[in-house]
């Protein structure tokens, strides 16, 4: 199995930044994509930033310039830095692991448990 863990959430006022971070642990072999979601209340859950193992990064369009993503491919780990924060940056956001491969593995996706980002304006 494999265990993505986050921290790094919390409350900030608008124009204020956060670092999220997300570990992966567990028995495989490599990870393909490692990124961001966020769902917000009465909202679907939407892609934030990912990276590739080999450092194709892809943002969605309200983050852009504001969000940058870094992944350590040795330590199986993600950064989200946020800056310039909103207001509708408010949601939980949630790691995710895609394309995982390794032994026994029953799925090649998998989540963190989330991490509440609450913006105040």
């Amino acid at each position: 199995q494999v265990q993505l863990v986050e921290s790094g959430g919390g409350l900030v006022q608008a124009g204020g930044s956060l670092t999220l971070s997300c570990a992966a642990s567990g028995t495989f072999f490599s990870i393909n994509t490692m990124g961001w979601y966020r769902q917000a209340p009465g909202k679907q859950r939407e892609l934030v930033a990912t990276e590739t193992r080999g450092g194709t990064t892809n943002y969605a369009d309200s983050v852009k310039g504001r969000f940058t993503i870094s992944r350590d491919n040795a330590k199986n780990t993600v950064l989200l830095q946020m800056n310039s924060l909103k207001a509708e940056d408010t949601a939980v956001y949630y790691c995710n692991a895609g394309g995982v491969s390794g032994l026994g593995l029953r799925r090649s996706d998998y989540w963190g448990q989330g991490t509440q980002v609450t913006v105040s304006s």
